[in-house]
């Protein structure tokens, strides 16, 4: 229990950081830690508040909006406040809003709720007089806001004069200006170029661009706009609803969010929540949760508004993706091909839905430039399916005896010299299966599912296997026997017998895979299917010159002297041969040229979920087949491929006017390739 005048003091610093972050964050577009870390320390001062309201002052800042507009901008009243919205960050924080929602106008039946993305963007106002484009403004505090209207005309979704003869006679339009991941990626690669510094996320991004002075220079920025509402709204009669306002808004011309949804009761919300989080990943802007909205218009003036927030909606927050937490140290690691890689080792954090312990570095060029130390305190992000990355360290949290980390100059496995060669950022050790790390690796990678697929074999078994040297190549594993399994720690004798199942299993699998299965270094899977149907035969490959590699689809001079150096090697070749004696084999390949393939020289993609035919086993039929299959839909896409709650991809091939197929269509046309290369 806080005493009185700690509570006062915790409260006064609580205020003092969190004015501190609004401005940066609002006024000069350079937050200093993550949104979810805000969201603590503003729930923290609302608590406090809540436990002692002779505490609250009317400058506290859950008492306003964002934070003061900048000087360098003409100033904006808004006639009626731009709000903010209250959190919820559970199923029951969003239950609870729905029972006040309910409560506080005596209503029995279940709530319609208008759900949309939570947009990560900058909040704007935009101002028409009889259908024209007038002024706009950001959201400022709430009741003052910046006059950035030169900036919005750049804007072309932005429509300067409203469609329709229906007009009102003022209405003010309020929605997020925000910049589609796409234009970002391409805004912060032409920084790089250009030796500038590049932004943090896209909403820094957008933010950044509308707060130019020179308007030329917003204009060159890939900026979009979402309306959620109005303000002000004169000689018009207001819809009955709020989706009714996005259809007028829609009909006049202003862009709204195609996500938007009506949901009915609790449950439905759920639902909507969860849908919209499983197609984040997909979407062409960031979102970073849903916003609820009573529906019904005038029940929403019913229920009122506090002094920051409208008591009929809220917002309900996604997992955070970034979160701040401290460096422990800093660790060496040795991958599969030699590369030595810096891996920080954190506090444990809970970001983008998992717990995050450890996170590469990727290479001392990496390392150097974010200039991580052990003892710092780093903005860790997750998004999606990605891997874990340390954003920036937060200096102001650094300790000021911090040492600079020292990459080794010898291998902390085997010992080795570390070798850096030119041109290449990663430095590697040289010693190749003479490293225990990466026999370690190169086994963990040659029983992948992707590679030779030995169910059972994980990491932990491989460590073992090859720590108790019972395993120094990938052939050894079929030399394996049941007892010298069952000795391994929780390895019984029924997990010794199903994984010699497993490699008994293995070895009957397809050229392809086998080659990708080998390691050599930078033959994923596609190029790995390339050389399978480029050269037929393994003899044919281990025989091919740096010129004949270059003639396959997807190699280039560089993998082509890789996939050469490795089959010169002695141990290489011993290895491979101890594979096929061991009983390793493939059904035979046909040497089949590019031109004779039925597929050659497609490009295809997949999204959504196919039912008959999974993601891998499509992707290997076309490839099979000569295809290129890819991850992202562009003007040389030739085919989509959409299965159900197919997203992005596949609005984005309409628009492109990219074929596109059904399952079934896919299914179809794969049959009937496949055959008429069999008869060839």
């Amino acid at each position: 229990m806080m005493r009185d005048n700690d509570v006062k003091k915790r409260i006064q610093q609580l205020r003092e950081d969190i004015n501190r972050h609004n401005q940066s964050y609002y006024q000069y577009d350079a937050p200093q830690i993550p949104d979810a870390d805000y969201d603590a320390l503003m729930r923290e001062l609302q608590a406090l508040e809540a436990e002692n309201p002779s505490l609250i002052s009317e400058d506290s800042p859950t008492q306003r909006v964002g934070s003061a507009p900048l000087d360098s901008f003409q100033q904006v009243q808004h006639d009626v406040p731009m709000l903010s919205l209250d959190n919820a960050f559970d199923d029951d924080e969003f239950e609870a809003f729905d029972k006040r929602v309910r409560d506080r106008v005596a209503l029995a039946n279940k709530v319609e709720y208008l759900v949309e993305p939570k947009l990560d963007g900058l909040a704007i106002s935009l101002l028409y007089t009889d259908g024209i484009f007038v002024r706009a403004a950001t959201r400022g505090d709430g009741k003052t806001g910046e006059n950035v209207t030169e900036n919005v005309k750049t804007i072309s979704a932005i429509p300067l004069r409203l469609k329709g003869d229906n007009l009102p006679k003022t209405i003010e339009v309020r929605g997020e200006v925000f910049m589609p991941l796409s234009g970002f990626e391409r805004l912060n690669r032409d920084a790089v170029r250009l030796s500038e510094k590049p932004f943090a996320n896209p909403r820094n991004a957008a933010a950044g661009s509308l707060r130019q002075l020179d308007s030329k220079v917003t204009a060159k920025r890939p900026l979009a706009f979402y309306a959620y509402g109005i303000g002000v709204l004169e000689a018009f009669q207001m819809p009955k609803t709020q989706h009714d306002l996005f259809e007028l808004l829609a009909g006049w011309g202003i862009p709204i969010c195609d996500q938007v949804s009506v949901a009915t009761g609790v449950e439905a919300c759920h639902q909507a929540y969860q849908r919209l989080a499983e197609k984040r990943a997909m979407l062409p802007y960031e979102i970073d949760g849903v916003v609820y909205k009573v529906n019904d218009l005038a029940l929403q003036q019913s229920i009122g508004f506090v002094s920051r927030a409208p008591r009929w909606a809220i917002a309900r927050k996604f997992p955070a993706q970034e979160r701040m937490t401290e460096v422990m140290g800093i660790d060496v690691q040795v991958g599969r091909t030699g590369a030595i890689t810096p891996v920080a080792r954190l506090v444990p954090v809970f970001v983008g839905g998992v717990t995050v312990t450890n996170v590469t570095l990727h290479n001392e060029g990496e390392l150097r430039r974010k200039d991580v130390r052990v003892g710092d305190t780093v903005i860790v992000r997750r998004a999606g399916d990605v891997i874990p990355e340390i954003v920036s360290v937060v200096l102001e949290k650094r300790k000021s005896n911090a040492p600079i980390f020292d990459m080794p100059t010898e291998c902390p496995v085997c010992g080795s010299a570390i070798e850096r060669i030119e041109g290449e950022a990663v430095a590697r050790c040289p010693a190749g299966l003479f490293c225990q790390a990466q026999v370690k690796e190169s086994i963990k990678h040659f029983a992948s599912r992707k590679a030779m697929d030995v169910d059972g074999l994980g990491d932990k078994i491989v460590e073992q296997l090859v720590a108790e040297g019972l395993v120094k190549t990938p052939a050894d594993l079929y030399g394996l026997k049941q007892q010298q399994l069952c000795a391994l720690d929780r390895m019984a004798e029924k997990s010794a017998s199903n994984l010699i199942a497993a490699l008994e299993k293995s070895k009957t699998t397809t050229l392809a895979k086998f080659l990708y299965a080998l390691g050599i270094r930078e033959v994923g899977e596609v190029t790995a299917n390339s050389l399978a149907n480029h050269f037929g035969q393994l003899e044919a490959l281990q025989q091919a010159t740096t010129e004949s590699l270059e003639k396959v689809p997807d190699v280039g001079p560089i993998v082509a002297q890789h996939v050469v150096s490795f089959f010169e090697l002695a141990h290489n070749r011993e290895v491979v041969s101890s594979l096929q004696n061991l009983g390793v084999h493939w059904p035979d390949v046909s040497c089949v040229s590019e031109s004779d393939q039925a597929l050659a020289g497609k490009v295809f993609v997949l999204t959504g979920t196919l039912s008959v035919m999974g993601r891998i086993e499509a992707k290997e039929a076309l490839q099979s087949l000569g295809a290129k299959v890819t991850g992202s839909v562009s003007k040389k896409t030739d085919y989509v491929v959409a299965g159900e709650e197919a997203g992005s991809k596949l609005k984005k091939a309409e628009s492109l006017g990219v074929t596109v197929l059904s399952e079934e269509d896919f299914i179809e046309l794969i049959g009937e390739q496949q055959g008429a290369l069999q008869s060839v």
